[in-house]
C-alpha cells in the first residue's frame, strides 16, 4: 500500500482557521447516502456493505459529525475538513482554481477528501481481503469519512464566506426563533419539509432523476462554480430578504433539494469509481 492510512487520515493537512461546521443535519447526510446507494452499481454496493455492513453507508453517513466530541480524529476538526470557505466575488477561474490548489486559510475540505479518496483508491487496488482487524477498521473510517464529506462538498454553506464563519455570524430569526444562516442550510431548509429522511430521498430522486446523467457528466470544476454562484445569490438574497420564514423557504428549498441530489449523484458515481 503505497499510503499509509493512519498517517493520512490523522493528518491530512493543517489550517490556521477553525469555525462550527456541521453540514445538512443528521437527515440531510442520510438523504444523500441513500440516493447514492440507489444508484450504486451493484459491485460498488457490495463492496461498501462489506466494509460498513448492509446499508451502512447510510446508518454510519453521520459518524464524522458525531465523533466531534470524542478525540478520535480530532485533527479533522481543527483542520477544518468539512468545509472550504471561499471569499465573496471571485471569479470562476480562482474558483475553480481553489478545487486543485490548496489554500492554507478557510478550510481543508478539498484537500481532505481528495486525500482520502486517494488512499480508498490503493487500498482497493492493493490490499489482500484478509487485512487484521486494526487496518479494516482504519479503511472503515476512512469510507466514513468520504461518505460525509462528499455531502459536504456540495452544503452551500460550507463553500461560504470566511468572515462569518461559513454563515455561523450571520444571524436570523426561523419562527421566531433565534438561529443563524449555517444552521437554516444544514438542517432548517431540510426539516421544514416534514419527510422522513427516506420519504425526502426518493422525492428528490423522482424530482431530479432526469438529471442524473448530467450531473454524472459534469466536471467536478463546473458544479464547485455553480455552488460558488449559488452561495453567493444566498448572501444577496439575504440583504433583501423581508424576515418572512415562508418566504425563505419557498425561495430556497428546491435549490437545496437539488444540492441533496447532486451530492448523492456525484457519490455513487466516486464509489462506482473506487469499486
Amino acid at each position: 500500500m503505497r499510503r499509509s492510512i493512519s498517517i493520512v487520515i490523522l493528518c491530512v493537512c493543517a489550517c490556521a482557521y477553525s469555525a462550527p461546521a456541521w453540514a445538512w443535519g443528521q437527515e440531510g447526510h442520510r438523504i444523500i447516502a441513500k440516493i447514492a446507494y440507489d444508484h450504486m452499481s451493484r459491485k460498488a454496493r457490495k463492496s461498501v456493505d462489506r466494509i460498513m455492513g448492509q446499508r451502512g453507508i447510510i446508518y454510519w453517513a453521520n459518524w464524522p459529525d458525531e465523533i466531534k466530541s470524542d478525540t478520535i480524529y480530532a485533527q479533522s476538526i481543527k483542520d477544518g475538513w468539512h468545509y472550504q470557505d471561499l471569499e465573496s466575488g471571485l471569479s470562476d477561474s480562482l474558483v475553480m482554481d481553489a478545487l486543485v490548489h490548496y489554500r492554507s486559510v478557510g478550510g481543508n475540505l478539498f484537500r481532505a477528501l481528495d486525500s482520502l479518496k486517494a488512499i480508498m483508491r490503493d487500498v482497493e487496488t492493493s490490499r489482500p481481503r484478509d487485512l487484521e482487524r486494526a487496518k479494516r477498521v482504519q479503511t472503515e473510517h476512512v469510507l466514513r469519512f468520504i461518505v460525509h464529506l462528499s455531502g459536504d462538498r456540495y452544503c452551500p454553506m460550507h463553500l461560504a464566506h470566511m468572515d462569518d464563519k461559513g454563515g455561523n455570524a450571520v444571524k436570523m430569526q426561523w419562527f421566531g426563533r433565534n438561529t443563524n444562516l449555517h444552521s437554516v442550510w444544514d438542517t432548517k431548509l431540510i426539516e421544514s419539509q416534514g419527510y422522513s429522511y427516506t420519504e425526502y430521498a426518493q422525492m428528490i430522486e423522482d424530482e431530479f432523476g432526469w438529471k442524473r446523467k448530467a450531473i454524472e457528466q459534469a466536471t467536478d470544476e463546473e458544479l464547485l462554480r455553480q455552488s460558488y454562484h449559488m452561495v453567493e445569490d444566498i448572501y444577496r438574497y439575504q440583504e433583501t430578504w423581508d424576515e418572512n420564514t415562508y418566504h425563505y423557504i419557498y425561495r430556497w428549498h428546491k435549490d437545496c433539494e437539488e444540492q441533496l441530489y447532486i451530492a448523492g449523484i456525484r457519490l455513487a458515481k466516486l464509489l462506482n469509481e473506487i469499486f
